[in-house]
Parts: structure tokens; C-alpha cells; sequence
């Protein structure tokens, strides 16, 4: 089942557009890695699927038309976003980050911190207090406590030392393993990306240039649209 259909999606900011048709869809239990070089649109497309910013084109989430929705709305319908940046709470607690966040489902606090379990062990910490690779896995947990039906992740490991990479990794790996999470992610790693992915779509210049299965994401594919 269809559960993300992207179709000729176009967004400007202000008198500048910056996506002139972005296709891309994801399905029920699919990890699909969206991919490209710096500035071609990728975080653009994740705020519009967001309903953080004006679009238009195709967008559907589940059947229903998401340009007919502002953001919270588009959250509650169940896209969870692990924002770049991480974006936590600073002055709250790691459990009352996560929380701030909840939603009925099986994602809940003891669900959380056994996928992260240094959330446990900093669970009364101010998030301001952890380090970088500690907001990392709060910026997750916390969307999963929206208990989402897709998750984005938006650059969930860029500038984080490698074992903390490898920990969250081996997190994305177990969301789709043992969870059957739909997953929309951003990332620079080819290498983590082939590992976890079923598909990938790459963007250049606003627009989608190629999509396919991950077993056809060749050296020479990517040394072409991503430039590794």
C-alpha cells in the first residue's frame, strides 16, 4: 500500500522557486532514501511534505490530499519529523521532551529508551546537557513518541562521531526490521543508505533525475547525481 505519493511538486521562497518536480513515493513498511547534492531540494521537499511551507502539485498521505492541511494536522494524520538540526527542547528534561511529544500507541517511554538506551541512563538530564549524538537520538525518540506512521529524517547523523553514527544506524535498521516502519530519510551516507534502504530517489536542481531500486544504486549512478 501507497502510504507517501509525491507527484510534480513544486515550492518557491518567496520569488525564488526552489523545487520544479519532485516525484517520489513511499509505501507501507518501505525505507525510501531521498539523495542528492547540497542544495538541490531535499529539505525543501521535507518541509513541504511537512505542511512547513506553501507547494503545490501532487501530495498525498494515505489518500488524503496534504495541501489541504497545516502542519499539526499533517503530524496527527502520522508523519513524525526528525528535524535537521535536532531542534530539542533545551531547557526540558529528556523524559519530558519525549512526553511533551506523546501520542496513543506502542511507542512509549519504555519502547524509546530500549531502542536508546543512554536515554535512560540521562533520562532526568536537561537536553541542553547532552551531547550532540545524545540530542541526536532525543530528536528521534521524540518523534516516535507521536507514535507516526512515517518517520523523516532529515540528516539524522551529519556531524556525529562515528560509534554514535553507527548507534543510530543500527536504530533505523531495527525500526524497519522489527517495527515495519515506513521510513523517508536524508542522509550523505551511501554506504549506511544501501544497508537500510529499499529505494532511492535523487533530486539535482529542484526536480527528480533518477529513482530505483537500491540494488541499482551503482558507483557509477552516484558518482554522477551525489558526487561520492
Amino acid at each position: 500500500m501507497t502510504l507517501l505519493e509525491v507527484s510534480g511538486l513544486t515550492a518557491s521562497y518567496g520569488a525564488a522557486q526552489a523545487l520544479f518536480g519532485v516525484d517520489l513515493t513511499v509505501a507501507q513498511g518501505e525505507v525510501v532514501a531521498l539523495m542528492g547534492r547540497n542544495g538541490v531540494g531535499k529539505s525543501t521537499t521535507v518541509r513541504a511534505i511537512c505542511r512547513m511551507m506553501a507547494s503545490s502539485g501532487g501530495l498525498r498521505f494515505d489518500g488524503v490530499d496534504l495541501h489541504r492541511l497545516p502542519s499539526h494536522k499533517a503530524a496527527r494524520l502520522g508523519i513524525g519529523l526528525v528535524p535537521e538540526g535536532r531542534r530539542c527542547f533545551r531547557d526540558l528534561t529528556v523524559v519530558e521532551n519525549l512526553l511533551a511529544a506523546a501520542r496513543p500507541g506502542p511507542w512509549n517511554l519504555d519502547q524509546v529508551t530500549r531502542l536508546f538506551p543512554r536515554l535512560h541512563e540521562r533520562r532526568q538530564q536537561r537536553a541542553a546537557s547532552l551531547s550532540g549524538g545524545e540530542q541526536q537520538m532525543l530528536a528521534i525518540g521524540r518523534a516516535l513518541m507521536t507514535n507516526p506512521r512515517l518517520l523523516v529524517l532529515d540528516e539524522a547523523t551529519e556531524g556525529l562521531a562515528p560509534i554514535i553514527r553507527e548507534q543510530i544506524w543500527q536504530a533505523i535498521s531495527r525500526l524497519k526490521a522489527e517495527h515495519d516502519m515506513s521510513i523517508l530519510l536524508i542522509d550523505k551516507s551511501v554506504r549506511e543508505i544501501a544497508y537500510v534502504s529499499d529505494r532511492a530517489v535523487i533530486l539535482e536542481r529542484g526536480k527528480t533525475v533518477w529513482s530505483g531500486g537500491i540494488d541499482r544504486l551503482t558507483p557509477e549512478v552516484t558518482g554522477r547525481f551525489v558526487g561520492v
